[in-house]
Protein backbone atom coordinates (compact mmCIF):
# COMPACT_ATOMS: atom_id res chain seq x y z
CA UNK A 1 0.00 0.00 0.00
CA UNK A 2 2.46 2.50 1.17
CA UNK A 3 5.10 1.53 -1.95
CA UNK A 4 1.70 2.15 -4.24
CA UNK A 5 1.25 5.75 -2.34
CA UNK A 6 4.63 6.04 -3.23
CA UNK A 7 4.46 5.76 -6.91
CA UNK A 8 1.17 8.08 -6.81
CA UNK A 9 2.48 10.53 -5.50
CA UNK A 10 5.85 10.73 -7.51
CA UNK A 11 3.62 10.38 -10.53
CA UNK A 12 1.48 13.46 -9.37
CA UNK A 13 4.40 15.68 -8.63
CA UNK A 14 6.16 14.91 -12.13
CA UNK A 15 2.65 16.17 -13.38
CA UNK A 16 2.37 19.16 -11.37
CA UNK A 17 5.60 20.53 -11.62
CA UNK A 18 5.88 19.84 -15.35
CA UNK A 19 2.35 22.14 -15.36
CA UNK A 20 4.13 24.88 -13.24
CA UNK A 21 7.67 25.11 -14.82
CA UNK A 22 6.23 24.71 -18.69
CA UNK A 23 3.88 28.33 -17.34
CA UNK A 24 6.34 29.51 -15.81
CA UNK A 25 9.02 29.15 -18.42
CA UNK A 26 6.81 30.55 -21.15
CA UNK A 27 6.34 33.44 -18.83
CA UNK A 28 10.09 33.92 -18.53
CA UNK A 29 10.54 33.17 -22.92
CA UNK A 30 7.75 36.24 -23.51
CA UNK A 31 9.37 38.36 -20.81
CA UNK A 32 12.66 37.65 -22.71
CA UNK A 33 11.08 37.95 -26.61
CA UNK A 34 13.11 34.53 -27.39
CA UNK A 35 12.52 33.85 -30.74
CA UNK A 36 10.03 31.22 -32.06
CA UNK A 37 11.96 28.34 -33.24
CA UNK A 38 10.99 27.28 -36.57
CA UNK A 39 12.11 24.67 -39.02
CA UNK A 40 12.16 24.41 -42.80
CA UNK A 41 10.61 20.65 -42.99
CA UNK A 42 7.24 20.61 -41.60
CA UNK A 43 7.31 16.45 -40.72
CA UNK A 44 6.24 14.56 -37.48
CA UNK A 45 9.64 14.31 -36.57
CA UNK A 46 10.97 18.22 -36.49
CA UNK A 47 7.23 19.20 -34.84
CA UNK A 48 8.95 17.05 -32.25
CA UNK A 49 12.52 18.58 -32.58
CA UNK A 50 10.93 21.56 -31.99
CA UNK A 51 8.18 20.52 -29.06
CA UNK A 52 11.70 19.19 -27.29
CA UNK A 53 14.16 22.30 -27.83
CA UNK A 54 11.27 25.31 -27.07
CA UNK A 55 10.75 23.00 -24.07
CA UNK A 56 14.20 21.89 -22.87
CA UNK A 57 13.85 23.50 -19.44
CA UNK A 58 10.73 22.68 -18.56
CA UNK A 59 11.58 18.59 -19.87
CA UNK A 60 14.83 18.81 -17.72
CA UNK A 61 13.11 20.09 -14.57
CA UNK A 62 10.48 18.14 -14.22
CA UNK A 63 12.52 15.02 -15.06
CA UNK A 64 14.99 16.28 -12.15
CA UNK A 65 12.02 16.55 -9.96
CA UNK A 66 11.13 12.93 -10.92
CA UNK A 67 14.46 11.70 -10.17
CA UNK A 68 14.78 13.14 -6.86
CA UNK A 69 11.16 11.85 -5.63
CA UNK A 70 12.61 8.27 -7.29
CA UNK A 71 15.69 8.84 -4.99
CA UNK A 72 13.81 10.07 -1.94
CA UNK A 73 11.78 6.41 -2.59
CA UNK A 74 15.06 4.54 -2.75
CA UNK A 75 17.20 5.75 -0.05
CA UNK A 76 14.89 3.71 2.08
CA UNK A 77 13.94 6.43 4.45
CA UNK A 78 10.77 6.62 7.00
CA UNK A 79 7.94 6.62 5.68
CA UNK A 80 6.19 9.56 7.17
CA UNK A 81 9.59 11.31 5.82
CA UNK A 82 9.42 9.78 2.20
CA UNK A 83 5.56 11.81 2.37
CA UNK A 84 6.59 14.76 3.74
CA UNK A 85 9.40 15.13 1.16
CA UNK A 86 7.43 14.65 -1.40
CA UNK A 87 4.14 16.71 -0.39
CA UNK A 88 6.77 19.57 -0.18
CA UNK A 89 8.34 19.28 -3.51
CA UNK A 90 4.54 19.20 -5.35
CA UNK A 91 3.69 22.17 -3.25
CA UNK A 92 6.80 24.70 -3.60
CA UNK A 93 8.15 22.90 -6.75
CA UNK A 94 11.41 25.07 -6.71
CA UNK A 95 11.80 25.99 -3.04
CA UNK A 96 11.12 22.05 -2.06
CA UNK A 97 13.56 21.18 -5.07
CA UNK A 98 16.51 23.76 -3.77
CA UNK A 99 15.72 23.07 0.14
CA UNK A 100 15.98 19.57 -1.37
CA UNK A 101 19.47 19.75 -2.29
CA UNK A 102 20.75 21.40 0.57
CA UNK A 103 19.67 19.66 3.28
CA UNK A 104 17.44 16.05 2.45
CA UNK A 105 20.09 14.50 0.33
CA UNK A 106 21.23 11.30 2.78
CA UNK A 107 24.93 11.21 1.10
CA UNK A 108 26.47 8.18 2.33
CA UNK A 109 27.00 9.00 5.93
CA UNK A 110 28.57 5.54 6.84
CA UNK A 111 31.15 6.15 4.53
CA UNK A 112 31.55 10.21 5.43
CA UNK A 113 31.65 9.21 8.97
CA UNK A 114 33.58 5.64 8.84
CA UNK A 115 36.33 7.27 10.89
CA UNK A 116 33.82 7.72 14.03
CA UNK A 117 33.41 4.08 14.97
CA UNK A 118 35.01 1.94 16.35
CA UNK A 119 35.17 -2.35 16.82
CA UNK A 120 34.16 -3.58 20.21
CA UNK A 121 37.26 -6.04 20.14
CA UNK A 122 39.75 -3.11 20.03
CA UNK A 123 38.08 -1.89 23.30
CA UNK A 124 40.44 -4.63 25.10
CA UNK A 125 43.44 -2.93 23.77
CA UNK A 126 42.54 0.53 24.66
CA UNK A 127 41.16 0.17 27.86
CA UNK A 128 42.06 -1.90 30.96
CA UNK A 129 39.66 -2.85 33.46
CA UNK A 130 39.14 -6.12 35.78
CA UNK A 131 36.25 -7.65 34.37
CA UNK A 132 35.10 -9.48 31.41
CA UNK A 133 33.55 -6.35 29.20
CA UNK A 134 31.45 -9.13 27.48
CA UNK A 135 30.24 -10.70 29.85
CA UNK A 136 27.46 -8.16 32.08
CA UNK A 137 24.78 -10.97 33.32
CA UNK A 138 27.44 -11.62 36.17
CA UNK A 139 26.45 -8.34 37.70
CA UNK A 140 24.39 -9.32 40.73
CA UNK A 141 22.61 -5.94 41.23
CA UNK A 142 21.39 -5.83 37.61
CA UNK A 143 17.64 -6.28 37.54
CA UNK A 144 16.74 -9.19 35.38
CA UNK A 145 14.57 -6.72 33.06
CA UNK A 146 17.45 -4.43 32.31
CA UNK A 147 19.20 -7.04 30.27
CA UNK A 148 17.73 -6.30 27.21
CA UNK A 149 18.84 -2.75 27.02
CA UNK A 150 22.26 -3.63 28.31
CA UNK A 151 22.49 -6.26 25.64
CA UNK A 152 21.18 -3.35 23.23
CA UNK A 153 24.19 -1.20 23.72
CA UNK A 154 26.45 -3.73 24.22
CA UNK A 155 26.05 -5.97 21.00
CA UNK A 156 24.71 -3.31 18.96
CA UNK A 157 26.47 0.07 19.99
CA UNK A 158 29.64 -1.48 21.67
CA UNK A 159 28.90 0.11 24.79
CA UNK A 160 29.83 -2.05 27.76
CA UNK A 161 28.35 -2.21 31.04
CA UNK A 162 31.18 0.05 33.48
CA UNK A 163 30.58 -1.23 37.00
CA UNK A 164 32.89 1.16 39.08
CA UNK A 165 31.31 4.80 38.97
CA UNK A 166 30.29 7.65 41.07
CA UNK A 167 27.69 9.80 39.71
CA UNK A 168 26.61 13.09 41.17
CA UNK A 169 23.29 14.72 39.56
CA UNK A 170 24.17 18.84 38.78
CA UNK A 171 20.49 20.72 38.78
CA UNK A 172 20.72 23.85 36.70
CA UNK A 173 23.78 25.82 35.38
CA UNK A 174 25.35 27.39 38.42
CA UNK A 175 26.05 24.14 39.83
CA UNK A 176 27.29 22.52 36.44
CA UNK A 177 29.91 25.26 35.75
CA UNK A 178 30.94 25.16 38.62
CA UNK A 179 32.20 21.65 39.24
CA UNK A 180 33.30 21.75 35.73
CA UNK A 181 35.29 24.83 35.97
CA UNK A 182 36.49 23.67 39.36
CA UNK A 183 37.51 20.70 38.29
CA UNK A 184 39.15 21.71 34.90
CA UNK A 185 41.10 24.11 37.14
CA UNK A 186 42.51 21.59 38.74
CA UNK A 187 43.71 19.82 36.15
CA UNK A 188 47.05 18.27 35.44
CA UNK A 189 47.20 16.57 32.10
CA UNK A 190 44.54 16.99 29.89
CA UNK A 191 41.41 19.01 29.48
CA UNK A 192 39.28 17.54 26.37
CA UNK A 193 35.96 19.27 25.59
CA UNK A 194 33.11 19.17 23.22
CA UNK A 195 30.01 21.46 22.87
CA UNK A 196 27.04 22.10 19.80
CA UNK A 197 27.25 26.20 21.54
CA UNK A 198 30.09 27.98 22.82
CA UNK A 199 29.15 31.85 23.23
CA UNK A 200 31.19 34.81 23.37
CA UNK A 201 29.56 35.96 26.75
CA UNK A 202 30.76 36.40 30.57
CA UNK A 203 30.34 32.35 30.85
CA UNK A 204 32.12 31.83 27.46
CA UNK A 205 34.67 34.28 28.19
CA UNK A 206 35.38 32.82 31.87
CA UNK A 207 35.69 29.10 30.32
CA UNK A 208 38.00 30.61 27.51
CA UNK A 209 40.29 32.02 30.25
CA UNK A 210 40.47 28.78 32.16
CA UNK A 211 41.79 26.73 28.86
CA UNK A 212 44.34 29.25 27.95
CA UNK A 213 45.95 29.22 31.73
CA UNK A 214 45.76 25.71 31.70
CA UNK A 215 47.03 25.25 28.34
CA UNK A 216 49.82 28.05 29.51
CA UNK A 217 50.72 25.86 32.39
CA UNK A 218 51.57 22.42 30.28
CA UNK A 219 47.95 21.16 29.72
CA UNK A 220 47.10 19.37 26.83
CA UNK A 221 43.75 21.36 26.24
CA UNK A 222 41.34 19.80 22.84
CA UNK A 223 38.19 21.78 21.95
CA UNK A 224 35.82 20.97 19.70
CA UNK A 225 33.44 22.96 18.73
CA UNK A 226 30.19 22.46 16.14
CA UNK A 227 30.37 24.49 12.94
CA UNK A 228 26.29 25.33 13.01
CA UNK A 229 25.78 25.40 17.26
CA UNK A 230 28.64 27.62 17.09
CA UNK A 231 28.83 29.55 14.10
CA UNK A 232 28.09 33.10 15.62
CA UNK A 233 31.08 32.44 17.90
CA UNK A 234 33.80 35.07 16.26
CA UNK A 235 37.14 33.31 15.09
CA UNK A 236 39.03 36.25 17.27
CA UNK A 237 37.89 34.05 20.25
CA UNK A 238 39.50 30.41 18.81
CA UNK A 239 42.31 32.21 17.57
CA UNK A 240 43.06 33.15 21.23
CA UNK A 241 42.51 29.70 22.56
CA UNK A 242 45.16 28.81 19.56
CA UNK A 243 48.04 31.12 19.93
CA UNK A 244 48.03 30.13 23.52
CA UNK A 245 48.68 26.57 22.80
CA UNK A 246 44.96 25.08 23.23
CA UNK A 247 44.24 23.14 20.45
CA UNK A 248 40.84 23.53 18.45
CA UNK A 249 38.75 22.24 16.21
CA UNK A 250 35.40 23.07 14.48
CA UNK A 251 33.11 19.90 13.31
CA UNK A 252 31.64 20.42 10.02
CA UNK A 253 32.00 23.98 9.42
CA UNK A 254 29.94 25.66 7.80
CA UNK A 255 31.04 27.11 4.12
CA UNK A 256 28.92 28.35 1.31
CA UNK A 257 26.50 27.90 0.47
CA UNK A 258 24.92 27.97 4.24
CA UNK A 259 22.76 24.91 4.12
CA UNK A 260 24.99 22.55 2.43
CA UNK A 261 25.55 20.79 5.77
CA UNK A 262 22.42 21.16 8.38
CA UNK A 263 22.25 17.91 8.64
CA UNK A 264 24.32 15.45 11.00
CA UNK A 265 25.64 17.86 13.32
CA UNK A 266 27.75 17.25 16.77
CA UNK A 267 24.97 17.89 19.52
CA UNK A 268 27.09 16.39 22.23
CA UNK A 269 28.11 18.13 25.24
CA UNK A 270 30.92 16.45 26.95
CA UNK A 271 34.17 17.51 29.44
CA UNK A 272 36.86 14.93 30.39
CA UNK A 273 39.26 16.20 32.96
CA UNK A 274 42.60 14.23 33.67
CA UNK A 275 40.70 11.21 31.77
CA UNK A 276 39.34 10.37 35.97
CA UNK A 277 36.42 12.80 35.80
CA UNK A 278 34.06 13.51 33.01
CA UNK A 279 31.04 15.51 32.34
CA UNK A 280 27.47 14.65 30.06
CA UNK A 281 24.29 16.21 30.41
CA UNK A 282 22.18 18.88 28.26
CA UNK A 283 24.30 22.24 29.22
CA UNK A 284 25.91 24.20 26.26
CA UNK A 285 28.36 27.44 27.14
CA UNK A 286 26.54 30.50 27.57
CA UNK A 287 24.52 32.94 29.61
CA UNK A 288 21.54 31.92 28.91
CA UNK A 289 22.04 28.70 30.45
CA UNK A 290 22.39 30.36 33.63
CA UNK A 291 19.36 32.34 33.59
CA UNK A 292 20.09 35.67 31.95
CA UNK A 293 18.23 35.22 28.74
CA UNK A 294 15.96 38.18 28.50
CA UNK A 295 13.16 36.56 26.69
CA UNK A 296 13.00 32.71 28.54
CA UNK A 297 13.99 33.89 31.69
CA UNK A 298 14.98 30.71 34.05
CA UNK A 299 16.69 28.08 32.58
CA UNK A 300 16.37 24.62 34.03
CA UNK A 301 18.46 22.17 32.62
CA UNK A 302 20.34 18.64 34.23
CA UNK A 303 23.95 17.49 34.03
CA UNK A 304 26.03 15.16 35.41
CA UNK A 305 29.68 14.28 36.56
CA UNK A 306 30.84 10.68 36.41
CA UNK A 307 34.08 9.56 38.22
CA UNK A 308 35.22 6.38 37.55
CA UNK A 309 35.07 3.22 34.36
CA UNK A 310 32.11 4.90 32.22
CA UNK A 311 35.01 8.20 32.20
CA UNK A 312 36.86 6.22 29.69
CA UNK A 313 33.58 5.84 27.26
CA UNK A 314 32.69 9.39 27.32
CA UNK A 315 36.70 9.78 26.81
CA UNK A 316 36.74 7.21 23.79
CA UNK A 317 33.55 9.38 22.14
CA UNK A 318 36.12 12.55 22.10
CA UNK A 319 38.95 10.55 20.73
CA UNK A 320 36.63 9.05 17.79
CA UNK A 321 35.38 12.87 17.40
CA UNK A 322 39.03 14.16 17.67
CA UNK A 323 40.06 11.79 14.96
CA UNK A 324 37.25 12.44 12.37
CA UNK A 325 37.90 16.04 13.12
CA UNK A 326 41.12 16.96 13.51
CA UNK A 327 42.26 13.95 11.56
CA UNK A 328 44.69 13.07 14.34
CA UNK A 329 44.64 9.71 16.18
CA UNK A 330 45.89 9.87 19.80
CA UNK A 331 44.80 6.68 21.20
CA UNK A 332 48.36 6.35 21.90
CA UNK A 333 48.70 8.87 24.51
CA UNK A 334 48.64 6.45 27.58
CA UNK A 335 47.56 9.02 30.28
CA UNK A 336 44.00 9.32 27.95
CA UNK A 337 42.91 6.13 30.30
CA UNK A 338 44.23 6.58 33.64
CA UNK A 339 43.42 4.03 36.85
CA UNK A 340 41.15 5.70 39.27
CA UNK A 341 40.58 4.75 42.67
CA UNK A 342 36.48 4.42 42.71
CA UNK A 343 35.35 0.65 44.57
CA UNK A 344 32.00 1.27 44.81
CA UNK A 345 29.65 0.05 42.12
CA UNK A 346 27.38 2.14 39.96
CA UNK A 347 26.53 0.56 36.85
CA UNK A 348 26.43 3.16 33.71
CA UNK A 349 26.22 2.51 30.08
CA UNK A 350 27.77 5.31 27.76
CA UNK A 351 25.98 5.24 24.42
CA UNK A 352 26.57 7.39 21.76
CA UNK A 353 24.45 7.50 18.77
CA UNK A 354 24.34 9.81 15.10
CA UNK A 355 24.65 8.85 11.69
CA UNK A 356 27.69 6.76 11.78
CA UNK A 357 25.12 3.74 12.62
CA UNK A 358 22.55 2.40 10.61
CA UNK A 359 20.75 1.21 14.53
CA UNK A 360 19.61 4.40 16.03
CA UNK A 361 20.72 3.81 19.90
CA UNK A 362 19.53 6.47 21.23
CA UNK A 363 15.96 6.20 20.23
CA UNK A 364 16.09 2.11 20.87
CA UNK A 365 16.71 2.93 24.76
CA UNK A 366 14.31 4.93 25.23
CA UNK A 367 12.03 3.04 23.24
CA UNK A 368 13.15 0.32 25.37
CA UNK A 369 12.93 2.01 28.25
CA UNK A 370 9.56 2.72 27.76
CA UNK A 371 8.27 -0.32 26.47
CA UNK A 372 9.66 -2.29 29.17
CA UNK A 373 8.38 -0.29 32.26
CA UNK A 374 5.41 -1.11 34.34
CA UNK A 375 4.99 1.39 36.73
CA UNK A 376 6.05 4.71 35.75
CA UNK A 377 8.04 6.77 32.52
CA UNK A 378 8.95 9.93 33.54
CA UNK A 379 10.35 12.38 30.22
CA UNK A 380 12.14 15.91 30.37
CA UNK A 381 12.54 17.26 26.64
CA UNK A 382 12.48 20.48 25.21
CA UNK A 383 11.41 19.12 22.48
CA UNK A 384 8.90 16.80 21.65
CA UNK A 385 8.84 15.21 18.25
CA UNK A 386 8.52 11.29 18.46
CA UNK A 387 8.98 9.19 15.85
CA UNK A 388 6.30 6.51 14.87
CA UNK A 389 7.82 4.12 17.23
CA UNK A 390 8.31 6.18 20.16
CA UNK A 391 4.85 7.89 19.46
CA UNK A 392 3.25 4.42 19.59
CA UNK A 393 5.39 2.80 22.66
CA UNK A 394 3.98 6.08 24.81
CA UNK A 395 0.37 5.77 23.74
CA UNK A 396 0.96 1.58 24.44
CA UNK A 397 2.57 2.37 27.92
CA UNK A 398 0.14 4.82 28.91
CA UNK A 399 -2.94 2.45 27.32
CA UNK A 400 -1.30 -0.61 29.52
CA UNK A 401 -1.80 1.09 32.63
CA UNK A 402 1.70 2.74 33.46
CA UNK A 403 1.74 6.26 34.32
CA UNK A 404 3.27 8.39 31.77
CA UNK A 405 4.22 11.84 32.36
CA UNK A 406 5.73 14.34 30.18
CA UNK A 407 6.95 17.91 30.90
CA UNK A 408 7.97 20.57 28.25
CA UNK A 409 8.50 23.74 27.51
CA UNK A 410 5.96 26.07 28.16
CA UNK A 411 7.54 28.98 26.14
CA UNK A 412 9.43 28.22 22.65
CA UNK A 413 12.65 29.07 21.55
CA UNK A 414 12.25 27.49 18.16
CA UNK A 415 8.55 28.16 16.71
CA UNK A 416 8.27 25.69 14.53
CA UNK A 417 9.48 22.94 16.64
CA UNK A 418 6.91 24.32 19.37
CA UNK A 419 3.78 24.22 17.40
CA UNK A 420 5.25 20.72 16.31
CA UNK A 421 5.50 19.69 19.22
CA UNK A 422 2.11 21.11 20.29
CA UNK A 423 0.27 18.75 17.23
CA UNK A 424 0.89 15.56 19.53
CA UNK A 425 -0.59 16.75 22.48
CA UNK A 426 -4.09 15.58 21.99
CA UNK A 427 -3.42 11.78 20.90
CA UNK A 428 -1.40 11.35 23.57
CA UNK A 429 -3.60 12.72 26.03
CA UNK A 430 -6.48 10.76 24.75
CA UNK A 431 -4.39 7.44 25.41
CA UNK A 432 -3.76 8.70 28.88
CA UNK A 433 -0.56 10.41 29.19
CA UNK A 434 -0.22 13.50 30.88
CA UNK A 435 1.23 16.17 29.74
CA UNK A 436 2.80 19.03 31.56
CA UNK A 437 4.21 22.69 30.19
CA UNK A 438 6.65 24.12 32.38
CA UNK A 439 5.93 27.73 34.01
CA UNK A 440 9.03 28.92 35.62
CA UNK A 441 10.93 29.48 32.58
CA UNK A 442 12.61 27.23 29.77
CA UNK A 443 13.05 23.78 30.52
CA UNK A 444 16.13 21.87 28.61
CA UNK A 445 16.75 18.90 30.48
CA UNK A 446 16.84 15.64 28.63
CA UNK A 447 16.10 12.85 30.68
CA UNK A 448 13.89 9.46 31.10
CA UNK A 449 12.85 7.56 34.07
CA UNK A 450 11.52 3.86 34.20
CA UNK A 451 9.85 2.45 37.48
CA UNK A 452 12.42 4.69 39.23
CA UNK A 453 15.30 2.29 38.60
CA UNK A 454 16.34 3.07 35.07
CA UNK A 455 17.63 6.78 34.06
CA UNK A 456 19.02 7.76 30.62
CA UNK A 457 20.47 11.62 30.96
CA UNK A 458 22.27 12.98 27.93
CA UNK A 459 22.19 15.23 25.13
CA UNK A 460 19.79 13.74 23.04
CA UNK A 461 15.83 15.29 22.42
CA UNK A 462 12.75 13.63 22.19
CA UNK A 463 12.86 14.42 18.90
CA UNK A 464 13.39 13.41 15.12
CA UNK A 465 17.02 15.24 14.30
CA UNK A 466 18.31 13.81 17.78
CA UNK A 467 17.16 10.43 16.79
CA UNK A 468 18.09 10.20 13.33
CA UNK A 469 20.64 13.17 12.30
CA UNK A 470 22.69 14.05 15.29
CA UNK A 471 25.73 12.83 17.02
CA UNK A 472 24.78 12.63 20.27
CA UNK A 473 25.95 11.04 24.10
CA UNK A 474 23.40 9.52 26.75
CA UNK A 475 24.18 7.37 30.04
CA UNK A 476 22.20 5.17 31.39
CA UNK A 477 22.03 4.47 34.92
CA UNK A 478 21.06 1.39 36.70
CA UNK A 479 20.77 2.73 39.71
CA UNK A 480 17.72 3.35 42.11
CA UNK A 481 19.63 5.90 43.81
CA UNK A 482 19.85 7.66 41.08
CA UNK A 483 16.95 7.58 39.08
CA UNK A 484 15.48 8.58 42.75
CA UNK A 485 17.39 11.82 42.54
CA UNK A 486 16.44 12.14 39.26
CA UNK A 487 12.29 11.56 40.46
CA UNK A 488 12.79 14.72 42.80
CA UNK A 489 13.70 17.05 40.58
CA UNK A 490 11.00 15.81 37.73
CA UNK A 491 8.36 15.71 40.89
CA UNK A 492 9.76 19.40 41.53
CA UNK A 493 9.21 20.38 37.54
CA UNK A 494 5.70 19.22 37.72
CA UNK A 495 5.00 21.79 40.71
CA UNK A 496 6.49 24.48 38.61
CA UNK A 497 4.32 23.41 35.39
CA UNK A 498 0.86 23.63 33.92
CA UNK A 499 -0.73 20.16 33.18
CA UNK A 500 -2.39 20.39 29.99
CA UNK A 501 -6.27 19.66 30.05
CA UNK A 502 -7.20 18.19 26.59
CA UNK A 503 -10.79 20.22 26.79
CA UNK A 504 -9.21 23.41 27.62
CA UNK A 505 -6.75 22.44 24.69
CA UNK A 506 -9.19 21.54 22.18
CA UNK A 507 -10.84 25.12 22.24
CA UNK A 508 -7.41 26.63 20.77
CA UNK A 509 -7.79 29.18 18.14
CA UNK A 510 -7.76 27.59 14.35
CA UNK A 511 -5.29 29.77 13.36
CA UNK A 512 -3.17 27.65 16.00
CA UNK A 513 -4.28 24.52 14.97
CA UNK A 514 -3.62 25.08 11.67
CA UNK A 515 0.21 26.42 12.49
CA UNK A 516 0.89 22.82 14.30
CA UNK A 517 -0.53 20.79 11.39
CA UNK A 518 1.71 22.59 9.12
CA UNK A 519 4.85 22.16 11.37
CA UNK A 520 4.00 18.26 11.97
CA UNK A 521 4.21 17.91 8.35
CA UNK A 522 7.64 19.75 7.94
CA UNK A 523 8.59 17.27 11.79
CA UNK A 524 10.82 14.90 9.85
CA UNK A 525 12.70 17.08 8.06
CA UNK A 526 13.00 19.11 11.14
Amino acid sequence: MRSKLTLLLILLSGFFMGIYYHYLLEKLSAWAAFPELTFREESAYWTIVTYLVKNFFTILFTLSIILIASIIVLENRNPSRTVAWLVILTIFPIIGFIFYIFVGRNVRKRRRYRDKTIDLNELRYIIDLPYDLNQPHDVKALKSKSDRIVNLLLHNASSPMTRFNKATILTNGEATFEAMFREMEGAKNHIHFISFIVRDDDIGQKLKQIFIAKAKEGVKVRVIVDGLGSRKLPSTYLDDLRVAGVEVAIFSPILFPYLRKVNYRNHRKIAIVDGKVGFVGGLNVGDEYLGKHKRLGFWRDTHMMVEGDSVYFLQLIFLLDWRFTANQNIYCETHSFPSHEIKEQLLIQIAAGGPDSDWEYILKIYFSMITQASKTVYITTPYLIPDDSILMALKTAALSGVDVRIVVPGIPDHLVVFWASHSYFTELIEAGVKIYTYQKGFIHAKIIIADGEIAALGTANLDIRSFHHNFEVSAVIYDSQVAKRLEKDFLQDLTDSHEVNLDEFLQRPIGEKVKESIARLMSPML
